[in-house]
């Protein structure tokens, strides 16, 4: 039985593949991008603008900041009470051409010996949990591979 693919956070993001991103807003009266989305009004101070327009996001940026998250994070994060609880690193994006740092838990694997501030990352598709009829997709970030 193929299990359905649900995002965990619905309109934040493109559902999969080669195009997947993150979806902002801009402003269309100051050119300002948000994410996570705004749609009410302008969050900046020298605008007054209350119309948006639907944006993806760059899927590469460099690293912010990172840390490892030790412990296991309560509701409303989901994880298995039976599982053995396994660290995990989040990290902060700077997508240069929106002027946004955007959060993102590390893919399976990255973990803080992997990173460095400034280090070129991706961001990819992820899945954060699953139960017996759903796959929840959200967005992890993984250092871009170096071709030589």
């Amino acid at each position: 039985m193929t299990k359905d693919h649900k995002p965990v956070v619905p309109g934040w993001f493109t559902t999969s593949g080669e195009d997947f991103s993150l979806l902002g807003t801009r402003c269309t009266a100051c050119g300002t991008v948000f994410f996570p989305r705004q749609e009410t009004f302008c969050s900046n101070p020298a605008c007054a603008g209350t119309e948006f327009a639907e944006v993806p996001l760059s899927r590469r940026g460099t690293v912010w900041s990172y840390t490892n998250a030790g412990y296991r994070p309560p509701a409303p994060f989901v994880s298995d009470p039976d599982a053995e609880w396994q660290p995990f690193t989040i990290i902060a994006v700077r997508l240069e051409a929106e002027g946004l740092i955007v959060l993102g838990q590390g893919a399976p694997g990255v973990g803080v010996d992997d990173l460095k501030v400034g280090v070129e990352v991706e961001i990819v598709p992820g899945v954060l949990y699953e139960n017996d009829e759903h796959v929840y997709t959200t967005w992890n970030v993984r250092p871009v591979e170096v071709k030589a």
